[in-house]
């Protein structure tokens, strides 16, 4: 009888501990992926809400945010579905993009971080030190971490005078990224920015540092005289590269990219 047993119960054992390791197997793949489940986004951990960190997108609404030059947000070009924030394909069709979208509040020293899914061929980007145009509705001036798809827009190929500054977690148009790993199309990338108090700013692309640079100094205000931020269009904003602070951007370039788990925390 024992002996009859123990082979009765052997095929359970193993397919308890095949179904054990199929399921560690799954979640690790899963993790791997960077793909969470639905409860797990756009939320703060207990340690996050303790170091000061604010959600700036909770996975269900707008609030927070408004278009640039705007009181409230577009009411078409951009969506929230499954717990993301979409600027939706326009097909080049201007009046059908909703418009680059800011947050309510402004920030000067802060660290800002932030998921992205791009479709292929797509552009968009981060801007942070926003400043509205009180002329013209709508134009924004700031710097810009970019948000593209280096192998198939034409724009990671141009430039005003430093090679390599309009492609991915570039500054925009002034300082290339370097030492890059990019998760690929169609997946999430996580990028971060910094601002110090002392104004010292830093791009980050899934964990690693991409570039650095300090705000308002005169090595930097000599470079924005080389890329497209030093024409006349602009002067109403008192010379690229002086703010103390502004709006967080999402920029609509009519391309359809998808952001998540957008956290800021304020620096002093």
């Amino acid at each position: 009888m024992k002996t009859y047993l123990k082979w009765a119960v052997m095929p359970l054992l193993l397919f308890g501990a095949f179904a054990m390791e199929a399921q560690t197997t799954d979640h690790l793949a899963v993790k791997k992926s960077g793909i969470e489940s639905a409860h797990a986004l756009n939320r703060l951990t207990k340690a996050e809400k303790s170091a000061g960190w604010k959600l700036l997108f909770d996975g269900k609404t707008t609030n927070g945010w408004r278009g640039a030059g705007m009181t409230a947000f577009p009411d078409h070009g951009w969506k929230v579905e499954n717990g993301e924030l979409i600027v939706m394909k326009t097909n080049g069709t201007n009046n059908k993009r909703g418009g680059d979208i800011v947050t309510d509040d402004e920030y000067s020293a802060f660290e800002l971080i932030f998921e992205f899914k791009l479709t292929t061929g797509a552009n968009s980007g981060v801007k942070y030190l926003i400043l509205e145009s009180q002329k013209n509705k709508g134009f924004v001036i700031g710097p810009e971490y970019q948000v593209l798809d280096d192998a198939v827009h034409p724009d990671a190929k141009l430039y005003t005078t430093y090679p390599g500054s309009r492609t991915l977690s570039s500054l925009y148009d002034i300082i290339a990224a370097k030492n890059k790993h990019f998760n690929g199309v169609g997946v999430w990338n996580k990028g971060l920015i910094k601002v110090s108090p002392k104004m010292h700013v830093e791009h980050w692309l899934n964990g690693t540092k991409v570039l650095e640079y300090d705000w308002g100094t005169k090595e930097f205000l000599d470079l924005v005289k080389g890329s497209k931020f030093a024409g006349e269009q602009y002067r109403e904003f008192g010379g690229f590269g002086l703010a103390k602070k502004g709006h967080i951007l999402l920029q609509d370039h009519g391309d359809e990219v998808a952001y998540r788990n957008i956290k800021i925390r304020v620096l002093k």
